[in-house]
């Protein structure tokens, strides 16, 4: 399949768009920008009752009819741009596509040689997440605001977070054998001599006493100088760059972990420029959120020893840093309340190590999609942005913005399908939401078959009273799906050209498993084929699931203002309660005055599914970890959520 890099087929239509756009922008853009001085978040508010001066208001008087007046001189330019926007629409493409190649050992035709299907398994790390990245004056309506800068803040954290080695912390004791999670804890990754950031994978290895291993089996000492002097980036073999044991007769001794020199710090971004702070965020020392230099990754994390020789617990080339004892002690609590999952679960302040896939929501204005695309390009090779329709399309209401939908992949894409639900109403009609689906590889046998992997993203009807339109929406949603896997498949049950390896759905679905008035979405068919790690059936979660919408009112707060803070607070049930949004209670005194009393631990409605049918008879895909994500904290009104899972032969052990 032909994927577009354009949003036109040609370039006279792509001129004549552009013209178009000239033409109407201004007008948007002074709308925006007025409606959005009236609209303050309680950001803003607070700064005004902090420092109460009169200069946010004189400015408001005065530039109000400036405003005005451009607005009006711009409407005829927009009119007449708009008559020439709106037949164009009738010929543009449903998606832009976007690849940065790159040759180096990161890049998708160098991942594609990593697994021929054979082996102990291949895992694969999937993430989803609302943005709310909306005009300005539409986003402050869930208390979040400059969206151009927080789109450059959201990518820039996103990056560092998925470029870290992937560390795990195994812990021999006759009383606890989990893993903790420190799997998704923060170390900086190492470099090339190019300077591009080496994603590390973890191996699994125990023993019965404390051990570090650097770089090839040598001394943490070694392994920091070969880091620097980029030994393991042209050809070394990282596997055990980053291995943390942890015996059971060490008294509970905090690992260490190598803290690489200057030499072997990740890199900032791909353009190298300097960082753009945004205003819903200000950064303090030690704040892992910005993750604006390697340091505030180490800062977050573990903490400076002063060890027993006197130490003064500075980071030196060579220095070791302990990680928190708290992060594994944490981990072991909730494997010891939680004895019979089968898979590693946590709230984590940064997103999982080596993110294969990203799938996400509300990516509505055009150039904050653009800066988030430059962005993500320092980690993920493709990325499908603008994905949507506008104007009038067949049966549907006009389209004033896009679908939202935005996909990351570090895996080559093959095929890609969108469709918009035709069955919006009110708000939710002025947007082209719908499902997109994709067809990646992953990897290819020996005897050249295709390993390859369908995922889905879709953002459901949002009216909380709409329920039937949502399942309408989840009906829709499975029978596209199977259309599509049925025209991108090349195979035949007798000579079999691919395997299918996994199968996920992820998004922001608008409903919970805990809401009494969610029960029809809650008994779909779709959680009979699919499987949803945190659910234990129609209206009952997992005791350790929380949820992923945030109450926006506190959305600023300083005990939740940074992603180590909001990660402590989401760990305990009172903090849940405060700053988590629970279904609406119909009872007198609404929401606030009856959190005490609300069951459950907030409305989860951002989903990651996985299925088993369909694919490879010889395989099975078992999720490995779950985590809900506080790295985004300030910037979004949601937790995005990741899962890991593991592909592998069915008699092997996952």
């Amino acid at each position: 399949m032909v994927l577009y890099t354009t949003p036109f087929p040609n370039s006279c239509l792509s001129a004549l768009h552009a013209v178009s756009w000239a033409l109407i922008f201004p007008c948007y853009w002074l709308a925006d920008r007025l409606l959005a001085s009236f609209i303050p978040t309680t950001y803003e508010k607070r700064q005004r009752a902090d420092d109460p001066c009169y200069l946010q208001l004189l400015c408001t008087v005065l530039f109000t009819p400036v405003y005005l007046a451009l607005l009006v001189a711009s409407l005829p330019f927009a009119f007449l741009g708009f008559l020439l926007w709106s037949p164009l629409q009738s010929a543009r493409r449903p998606y832009i596509y976007s690849r940065l190649e790159d040759k180096g050992p990161t890049g998708g035709a160098a991942l594609l040689s990593e697994w021929k299907g054979t082996g102990p398994g291949k895992s694969f790390c999937f993430a989803t997440a609302n943005l709310c990245l909306l005009p300005d004056s539409l986003a402050r309506l869930n208390n979040v605001f400059n969206t151009q800068a927080r789109a450059k803040e959201i990518g820039q954290r996103i990056r560092n977070g998925a470029s870290r080695p992937q560390i795990k912390i195994y812990i021999d004791s006759p009383t606890n054998t989990s893993i903790s999670a420190a799997s998704f804890s923060s170390l900086v990754s190492p470099q090339g001599s190019d300077g591009v950031p080496r994603a590390v994978p973890g191996s699994i290895k125990r023993t019965a006493s404390v051990e570090y291993k650097g770089e090839g089996g040598r001394h943490p000492d070694e392994a920091a100088n070969g880091l620097a002097s980029g030994d393991t980036a042209d050809g070394g073999n990282l596997e055990d760059a980053c291995i943390v044991r942890i015996g059971g007769d060490e008294g509970g001794r905090p690992p260490e972990a190598v803290d690489p020199p200057n030499g072997g710090q990740a890199r900032n971004g791909a353009g190298g420029g300097p960082r753009g702070q945004t205003p819903n965020h200000s950064q303090r020392d030690g704040d892992s959120g910005s993750l604006g230099s390697p340091s505030a990754s180490r800062e977050s994390l573990v903490k400076g020893r002063a060890g027993a020789d006197g130490g003064s617990g500075e980071p030196g080339t060579n220095s070791k840093l302990p990680y928190k004892a708290s992060v594994v002690k944490r981990a072991a609590a909730r494997r010891r309340r939680h004895p019979d999952e089968a898979f590693d679960h946590e709230v984590s302040a940064f997103f999982p190590a080596n993110l294969d896939f990203l799938c996400l929501q509300e990516v509505f204005d055009k150039r904050a999609a653009a800066k988030l695309k430059d962005q993500l390009h320092g980690y993920f090779e493709y990325i499908l942005y603008d994905v949507g329709v506008y104007g009038c399309h067949g049966c549907c209401s006009f389209k004033c913005l896009n679908s939202g939908l935005f996909f990351a992949s570090r895996y080559p894409i093959m095929d890609v399908a969108y469709h918009c639900y035709p069955n919006g109403r009110f708000s939710d009609s002025l947007a082209s939401k719908g499902a997109l689906y994709l067809k990646v590889q992953v990897g290819s046998t020996p005897q050249d078959q295709r390993i390859v992997g369908y995922i889905s993203c879709t953002h459901l009807h949002a009216l909380a009273e709409d329920s039937d339109i949502r399942c309408e929406q989840l009906n829709m949603l499975q029978d596209w799906l199977a259309d599509f896997r049925k025209s991108t498949s090349s195979s035949s049950a007798a000579n079999p050209e691919e395997l299918v390896a996994f199968d996920v759905i992820c998004g922001d679905f608008n409903f919970d498993n805990c809401s009494s008035d969610d029960k029809l979405e809650q008994q779909h068919s779709l959680f009979t084929r699919y499987k949803d790690p945190c659910r234990l059936g129609p209206g009952e979660e997992k005791p350790w699931a929380i949820g992923t919408l945030l109450d926006q009112d506190g959305l600023y707060d300083e005990e939740v203002c940074t992603p180590d803070n909001l990660q402590k607070v989401l760990e305990s049930e009172e903090g849940r309660r405060e700053y988590l949004a629970f279904p609406t209670s119909k009872s007198p005194g609404g929401q606030k005055g009856r959190k005490e009393l609300l069951k459950g631990n907030g409305r989860r409605i951002d989903y990651m599914l996985h299925g088993e049918e369909g694919l490879c008879p010889d395989w099975k895909a078992e999720v490995e970890e779950f985590s809900f994500i506080t790295q985004l904290s300030g910037l979004t009104d949601h937790l995005p959520v990741a899962m890991r899972l593991m592909v592998s032969a069915g008699d092997d052990e996952a």
